[in-house]
C-alpha cells in the first residue's frame, strides 16, 4: 500500500526530529535521507502530472 503525500510529509518531519535527537547516528541519517528522497520523488511526480 502506498503512502499518501501527507503521510510522507509527516514521516519526513518525524525523521528530521530523530536526526535532531541523534545527529551522529548513521542509521537515523539514512532513514531521514530515504524519507527526503521518497517525498521528493512523489512531489516531482505530482508536479509533472
Amino acid at each position: 500500500m502506498s503512502q499518501s503525500t501527507e503521510e510522507l510529509q509527516h514521516a519526513l518531519v518525524e525523521q528530521l526530529m530523530a536526526v535532531i535527537g541523534a545527529p551522529d547516528d548513521e542509521q537515523v541519517a539514512a532513514a531521514a535521507d530515504t524519507a527526503v528522497r521518497t517525498l521528493d520523488e512523489r512531489l516531482s511526480a505530482e508536479a509533472a502530472a
